[in-house]
């Protein structure tokens, strides 16, 4: 099949950083290539990928140093192009939540657009309800509870590449915590529950510019522990020490997650995840076998001392079998060949089998 993929323009494909839609584009991007696939993503230029690269941009958005951009105008310069080139493509593949909607209205049942990010937000059940026609994956069943009216076919889990982080069998005996410094993802509770135990807390993390104020009044206070260090953002190539190292990965969520990629990517190292009963965290950990989902701080304490005594070998197992880039990839094909069948049969779009 003729595939194409179209990237958020915030970050590089794969980030460069922190980043987890343009992450999981590159990784469905190259999965699909082994899978034998003609694949053309829409990105920025310093994207990574074996396929062919139309960059609608110089550099992703975030890091660009520039001091005036338009994130707006550099997304709709896209969706030009991607509607341009519409014909050469048996599939497009959104990844930019709404935004392709009225510009490809009449082609709606050659796309896919697959929702990354929250949806539980006041204005978007309208714009669902108008643009019933497109064909919607969810990347978690939890993800469509705030949009059941939304046209859902297909929930996807995320994966990422069998071999990007290694398998590692003894810890270092410290909790980590990855991802972004926020009230939402509850970087205070890490370090309650590392406290708590008596445990070294390392935190891995991006501090937005609307995250500035929280970090400073709520985090920063709690840094001069000596039991907590602040490594800041890491790459790909990082997060293997990083992860693997640790005794458990803590996601202390207070949010409705889509998805969570980094505990994934913890499993791929083999550690356990000790997470909150929050959005799709019991879609992603096998309770006990790959982690624990918690509803407090004695409880996070307690399943800390439990993935202790976990197999990180079955760990790394399930994560092989659930969550790597070609199980990802394998299911989206299964999407776009039941588009297909839908389209020639002029069939309404409804669940995929």
């Amino acid at each position: 099949m003729r595939i194409a993929q179209v990237a958020p323009l915030l970050e590089a494909v794969p980030p460069r950083l922190y980043g987890g839609t343009e992450r999981v584009v590159a990784h469905l991007t190259d999965a699909l290539l082994d899978l034998g696939h003609d694949v053309v993503l829409f990105a920025s230029a310093e994207a990574q990928t074996g396929a062919s690269l139309v960059p609608v941009r110089d550099q992703a958005i975030r890091l660009d140093p520039h001091p005036l951009k338009s994130e707006l105008a550099a997304h709709l310069s896209m969706m030009h192009e991607v509607r341009r080139r519409a014909r050469d493509f048996d599939v497009i593949h959104f990844h930019v939540d709404l935004l392709h909607f009225p510009f490809f209205e009449n082609i709606a049942r050659h796309t896919v657009t697959t929702l990354h990010g929250r949806l539980d937000l006041k204005d978007l059940p309208d714009v669902y309800r108008r643009w019933e026609q497109y064909p919607l994956v969810s990347v978690s069943d939890h993800q469509r509870k705030a949009l059941p009216l939304g046209n859902w076919i297909s929930t996807v889990h995320h994966g990422v590449p069998n071999d990007l982080y290694r398998f590692t069998a003894k810890p270092e005996g410290y909790l980590a915590f990855l991802g972004r410094i926020s009230s939402e993802k509850r970087p205070d509770r890490a370090i309650a529950i590392a406290k708590r135990m008596g445990l070294k807390l390392k935190i891995a993390a991006k501090v937005d510019a609307v995250d500035n104020a929280y970090f400073a009044e709520t985090i920063t206070p709690l840094l001069a522990d000596a039991s907590v260090e602040f490594v800041g953002e890491i790459n790909d190539s990082e997060k293997t020490q990083f992860l693997g190292n640790a005794t458990a990965l803590l996601f202390p969520i207070d949010w409705p997650e889509p998805f969570g990629l980094v505990m994934i990517e913890a499993m791929a190292c083999g550690t356990p995840v000790v997470a909150w009963r929050c959005g799709a965290v019991s879609e992603i950990v096998d309770e006990g076998v790959t982690g624990f989902v918690v509803s407090s701080e004695e409880e996070a304490a307690a399943a800390v001392v439990r993935a202790r005594v976990l197999d990180r070998g079955i760990i790394r197992g399930v994560f092989e079998r659930r969550f790597t880039a070609s199980a990802m990839a394998r299911r989206y094909v299964e999407v776009y060949r039941y588009l297909s069948q839908v389209r020639d049969r002029r069939a309404p779009v409804a669940a995929v089998a």
